[in-house]
């Protein structure tokens, strides 16, 4: 099956690509999650318009992304967050939530699909996440959850 890709996929590609997999791959996972879209000579049209938008997001050299590291390594992100008198959080900390401690924290805008939690964040504490700028530059980050 030729599908486009609409989002990043580990092992696939980036947004824009125009990759060949297996049938059930496509129609069960990547076309109903969003991840991908038919190809067709009309989806053509369509590459250039994500690969365009995919310019505008994307760091695009090494120097910029080590800039970026720069900035979120000298960084202190606090997430203020519900929690019950255990510690323990009402449901989990996001990637969006993420993105806007960091935004509020005076750092600069982030792709929320650049952001990895490890594992979902559900205690009240410092946790460590980390951020994927370039292809071989990545930056971590400690971020405080605290009780609001």
């Amino acid at each position: 099956m030729k599908l486009i890709l609409t989002h990043e996929v580990t092992g696939l590609g980036e947004p824009g690509d125009i990759i060949e997999v297996k049938d059930g791959y496509g129609r069960n996972y990547l076309v109903p999650r969003g991840y991908a879209i038919r190809w067709s000579r009309g989806g053509e049209k369509d590459v250039a318009a994500i690969r365009r938008a995919r310019k505008v997001r994307e760091i695009r050299t090494l120097d910029q992304a080590a800039e970026v590291k720069g900035q979120l390594s000298g960084l202190k992100v606090t997430l203020r967050t519900r929690a019950g008198e255990t510690g323990r959080l009402f449901g989990s900390v996001t990637v969006a939530d993420v993105v806007s401690a960091i935004k509020a924290a005076g750092g600069p805008d982030i792709d929320k699909r650049r952001v990895e939690i490890g594992t979902p964040i559900k205690t009240v504490g410092s946790h460590r996440i980390t951020v994927r700028l370039h292809q071989e530059v990545s930056a971590a980050l400690d971020l405080d959850v605290v009780p609001a």
